[in-house]
Formats: structure tokens, C-alpha cells, sequence
């Protein structure tokens, strides 16, 4: 049996200046954002440290986060295009050509009402469809896992980039991900040297579509909530918090904070992969 690491170390933490994090089920707790999760990422920007959410949701969500959080970008429809305010304009910046991408989405999202009408007919587009620019998102909510891997196989089939959430499958056409976003982000964004990522960084997350940045951030954090999909994951978090989903964030930048000198460390628990 292999375990994550008990708790972070200050030492570990000291040099994060970038924190990306998923949304749904890391961010929120039951779909709400609590008080404290909202404090925490006020405490990080004060503290001077960069909050990039990186999530499946839609245009319509990243526009708002973006104006309303105190976040410095949010990458979008799992990297299909990463959004920020500049000179007080909201700005999207695409993987590739916005253009393209939406011609691209607008194909696939035919093909996968096609697709569920033939298929399985108990599955429906997600209601935020129509705020999507890039991808298409497939509610999995009180369906059986099985059966969400079995339309995600299908979709796989006829060519389409899958990624599963705590509440989607999101699909795409296209060569990103999460991940290749984020480096997007931190390297031409922020000017972070490649030698310097491991240090600067930290990531987290909850779910199945995390796992390309638990491979990619050195300094990965799982709520709590990940533990049962953790032996689905190709990359598991380096550590899991005590509690889960928007208050185990709140433990973790709360040890972040710690380990650069601005509060008090918090709670650990060790998760078997």
C-alpha cells in the first residue's frame, strides 16, 4: 500500500506564490461558496498570492469569478481559454482561435445530442450549455458511475476529449486540458521560469479531471471529498485535507499562508491511493 504524505511542511510551502484550484466540490460545499472559503481567498490575495481557478464551468461563471473574487485569471472549460481583467475590460485569451473553437463546439454539441438520443436517453445537456463557448458539459448527477463511463467511452469513440467531474462529463475537441493551460498561463502570464514551477506553485482539487495538474503541480492538495475516486486517478495529490471540499480549501490556504509567515498551520489526514 502507498500513502499520500501526512501533512505539508512550512518549508515545502514557503516559496508558493501561484495557487490554481478546481471549483465545484473544492471550492464549493454542496454548490454554495461558505464564508470562510471566501475569506481564505481574500487572505491569500492580501498575502500576495496569485488564485487561479481551473475549472469545467462555463464563459458565464469564469466572467463573473473574475469580476467578483479576488482572483488574478480563471481558466476556463477545462482550458479551453483562460479569462482576466485588463485596464477594468474582461478579456478571454483561447487555446487557439475563438472562432475555431466555437465552430468546433457547435459540431460536437449536435453530434452529442445525437449521440444521447440514441444512447441513453437519461442524461441531458447541463443548463449552463448556452453559456459555454468552447466545450459541452453532460450532467452526471444520481447517475451510476458505470454509466457515465460508458458515455464517456462512447464519446472517446467519436473523437472528443473527455474530462469527468464531481458533476460533469465536459467534452471537447481540441489539444488542451487543464494542465497545458495552466503552464500556458504561468509561463507567458505570469513570466514563471519552468525551473521555478515546482517551488511557486501549488494546486487544488476533487475529482477525476484534477489528476492532469495532481501529475503536473508538485505541491497538490485533494479535499477531502477526493478519497473515494482516489484509486481512479493516474496522479493522486501529494496531500489530502482533514475536511472537505470548501473548508478543506480553507485548511489548506490556511497552511499556505502559515508557511509564508500569515497564520496559523491546520489539520492533516493520511489517505491511502
Amino acid at each position: 500500500m502507498s500513502y499520500v504524505d501526512l501533512a505539508p511542511s512550512a518549508r515545502e510551502l514557503q516559496d508558493v506564490r501561484y495557487l490554481f484550484t478546481d471549483i465545484d466540490d473544492t471550492l464549493t460545499t454542496k454548490g454554495k461558496l461558505l464564508p470562510q472559503t471566501y475569506e481564505a481567498l481574500w487572505d491569500l490575495c492580501r498575502a500576495g498570492i496569485a488564485v487561479v481557478p481551473v475549472t469545467g464551468g462555463s464563459a458565464g461563471w469564469c466572467e463573473h469569478i473574475v469580476r467578483a473574487w479576488p482572483v488574478a485569471a480563471v481558466i476556463g472549460e477545462s482550458g479551453a481559454y483562460c479569462v482576466t481583467r485588463r485596464s477594468g475590460e474582461v478579456v478571454f485569451d483561447y487555446w487557439e482561435d475563438g472562432g475555431l473553437q466555437g465552430e468546433r463546439q457547435r459540431q460536437h454539441l449536435q453530434a452529442i445530442k445525437e449521440l444521447i438520443a440514441q444512447q441513453s436517453r437519461t442524461f441531458k445537456i447541463a443548463h449552463d450549455q448556452v453559456f459555454r463557448l468552447a466545450d459541452v458539459a453532460i450532467d452526471i448527477q444520481g447517475h451510476d458511475p458505470r454509466e457515465v463511463e460508458d458515455l464517456a467511452s462512447s464519446i472517446r469513440a467519436m473523437g472528443g476529449t473527455v474530462a469527468i467531474s464531481s458533476i460533469h462529463i465536459n467534452t471537447w475537441i481540441g489539444n488542451y486540458d487543464k494542465r497545458s493551460m495552466s503552464e500556458r498561463v504561468l509561463t507567458e502570464m505570469f513570466g514563471i521560469d519552468p525551473a521555478d514551477m515546482p517551488a511557486v506553485t501549488a494546486f487544488v482539487g476533487d475529482s477525476r479531471n484534477d489528476a492532469p495538474m495532481f501529475g503536473f503541480i508538485r505541491n497538490s492538495f485533494g479535499v477531502n471529498n477526493i478519497i473515494p475516486v482516489l484509486a481512479q486517478l493516474q496522479h493522486a495529490p501529494r496531500w489530502i485535507s482533514l475536511q472537505p471540499a470548501g473548508l478543506g480549501f480553507a485548511d489548506i490556504a490556511g497552511s499556505i499562508l502559515h508557511a509564508v509567515g500569515e497564520t496559523a498551520p491546520n489539520r492533516w489526514v493520511q489517505a491511502e491511493q
